[in-house]
């Protein structure tokens, strides 16, 4: 490594953080803290487990890795 980051490096957090970011917290009106972070741990289970994802031929990162465990929210 020569210290220079990469684009390709972070990649694989940027989508993600992407998708929460324009798919739940700019369309929520949160109250408080506690209701933000409920909200946001439903979307992170539904987006691990009921959102089909493009790169892994439209199927869920749950299905996508057998040793995942389902998380429910």
């Amino acid at each position: 490594m020569d210290g220079k980051v990469r684009a390709l490096d972070k990649v694989f957090i940027e989508r993600p953080w992407r998708s929460l970011k324009y798919e739940e917290v700019c369309l929520q009106r949160y109250r408080d803290g506690f209701e933000a972070a409920d909200s946001i741990g439903h979307y992170l289970a539904f987006y691990n487990n009921e959102r089909p994802h493009q790169g892994l031929a439209d199927r869920t990162p749950y299905e996508g890795c057998t040793s995942l465990t389902r998380v429910s929210a």
